[in-house]
């Protein structure tokens, strides 16, 4: 994914989005790989290294005449529960299988060779101690952003602001139930000093509330697919709305989340 730092206003940032979008879907085309999109309207190109997908979107940013880092950051979602087994992570596609010690060196030093600013489920939501070693390590310059080992649960996160366990919690409303239950979870983050990230779910419409509620709670960052499907698009069109309306007074919090 791709999070423009650098953008002056939600606006821009979503044409930044857009531009590598695009010009990311070109380079794969050339490069031979297929550019159909998945359920969220992400590429899904049969690469075999999450460094080749990293290299892609570096060289689509530059591409498109930004820096990466400095105007548009790199995030991750390696979703690493999905693939941990028996206190092991098996990447099927590389032939490797990491210990939750290599696990973090790999991704510590994926964060310090690319800019990357967030990576969201580093470890599986079972291997705590992996969790608080990754935190530790690269917690204070990576935004480390907990989905499966929280589920949006306010319990958890505090428990998580306890004991070290990340720094930033993804916030979606209907997988803890109730809005009161949602914005208490963005609440105990935000009076921690953890961000909080507005998400998206699998199987979505184009229903924009969870754009109001990334407004409403001033999180700055909003996590909603890619600008290629009209149930993602939806929620971009109602940000830049509610920019529009708000005029000078609008503020372009952090970073808005696009998945490539």
């Amino acid at each position: 994914m791709i999070a423009p730092v650098g953008a002056g206003s939600f606006a821009e940032a979503v044409r930044m989005g857009s531009e590598v979008f695009h010009t990311l879907r070109r380079d794969l085309l050339a490069a031979g790989h297929s550019t159909g999109v998945g359920d969220e309207g992400g590429f899904a190109p049969a690469l075999r290294m999450a460094e080749e997908a990293l290299d892609f979107v570096m060289a689509a940013i530059e591409r498109a005449g930004y820096r990466p880092g400095a105007d548009i950051g790199l995030v991750m979602d390696p979703a690493s529960s999905e693939f941990y087994r028996d206190g092991v992570y098996a990447y099927a596609g590389e032939g490797v299988r990491r210990t939750s010690a290599e696990q973090v060196d790999y991704l510590a030093k994926l964060i310090d060779a690319y800019p990357i600013v967030s990576v969201e489920d580093p470890m599986a939501e079972d291997d705590l101690d992996g969790w608080r070693e990754l935190t530790a390590r690269v917690g204070g310059s990576c935004q480390l952003t907990g989905d499966d080992v929280f589920c949006t649960n306010e319990a958890l996160v505090r428990d998580g602001i306890r004991t070290g366990v990340g720094n930033a919690v993804l916030i979606k409303v209907n997988q803890i139930g109730t809005l009161t239950e949602a914005l208490g979870t963005v609440g105990a983050a935000r009076r921690a000093g953890w961000a909080a990230v507005m998400s998206h779910r699998s199987g979505e419409t184009e229903d924009t509330t969870i754009a109001d509620l990334a407004v409403a709670t001033g999180c700055g960052q909003i996590k909603t697919g890619s600008l290629s499907r009209s149930d993602r698009t939806a929620k971009y069109n109602q940000l830049i709305r509610i920019e529009e309306q708000l005029g000078q007074s609008a503020v372009y919090g952090c970073a808005a989340v696009h998945d490539g």
